[in-house]
């Protein structure tokens, strides 16, 4: 099975097909990814808040990122695997950008995400120099929530507008091949589509972006949090699975689990197999 490749995401631009992007975290996720024939998993590190539960993203080490990206290049065989670099792995130098974006892709990774626009195109260029293919990201980037004060709308104002606009121009001339923008209004991010050739990645930010993305547990109603506005809920999983452990936990306890087809005998074949179920 082949991979999908950075090449084909910008052939889906220039055809107008719309990219699906989802950001996933396991293998078990990402196994129903790929067979929903998404174009590409993100392994985000938003795995800070939805998997590990920190407050940001910040506290996300390179070993997080590693470990998880091995997880999902086990369970996605044909959507692309990108990767965020998390804080503070290439804000200190091109470097240090190249150094932890190579151990990314030397776990399986075919990209990686960084957040910023004019300030990191360098490290942008040095790993595109390198053989790295990079995803842009801007608007509301999670990396520096501190400076921003909260999650908050970017771009409202035309001199905001027009910074990110410039920024996403620079992320495209510096060599990036798509580029995420998150919680910015639906007609900046139209304009700034319209003014790249490289396809741009919408989560909040209207139906004019190239394509969308959505954490998998936003999506699923099972991220334990309030749901953002830009969510849509296309399940509401986490009511299910929590019934369905009151109801274990319930049987539990009255001693109906496990019941007889659940057990074994000494009677049985010395090797049973585990998986196939007890006879009447």
């Amino acid at each position: 099975m082949q991979r999908v490749t950075t090449t084909q995401l910008l052939k889906k631009k220039a055809r107008a097909e719309k990219i699906v992007m989802i950001a996933a975290y396991d293998y078990p996720t990402a196994v129903l990814a790929d067979e929903a024939g998404v174009d590409s998993v993100l392994v985000g590190d938003s795995l800070g808040m939805v998997v590990l539960g920190y407050e940001t993203t910040l506290p996300v080490t390179l070993d997080d990122m590693i470990h998880h990206t091995r997880a999902v290049v086990r369970g996605a065989q044909r959507a692309l695997v990108a990767v965020d670099l998390p804080f503070l792995t290439y804000q200190t130098g091109t470097a240090d950008a190249v150094r932890n974006a190579g151990r990314l892709l030397q776990e399986g990774a075919s990209a990686v995400k960084l957040e910023g626009g004019v300030d990191i195109c360098p490290q942008v260029r040095a790993l595109v120099s390198a053989g790295i293919p990079v995803i842009g990201h801007l608007g509301l980037t999670p990396q520096s929530i501190h400076v921003f004060g909260g999650y908050k709308l970017q771009g409202r104002d035309e001199e905001a507008a027009q910074r990110i606009l410039s920024d996403a121009q620079a992320l495209e001339h510096s060599g990036a091949f798509s580029i995420v923008l998150e919680c910015i209004p639906e007609d900046l991010a139209a304009r700034i589509t319209a003014s790249l050739s490289i396809p741009t990645i919408g989560i909040g930010a209207g139906v004019h972006c190239d394509g969308q993305v959505l954490v998998l547990h936003d999506l699923l109603g099972i991220a334990g949090k309030v749901k953002p506005r830009f969510v849509k809920q296309y399940a509401r999983l986490g009511n299910v699975i929590r019934e369905a452990m009151e109801q274990y936990a319930r049987e539990v306890r009255e001693g109906k689990f496990p019941g007889p087809e659940h057990s074994f005998t000494s009677e049985e074949p010395v090797t049973p197999s585990l998986t196939s179920a007890k006879k009447p």
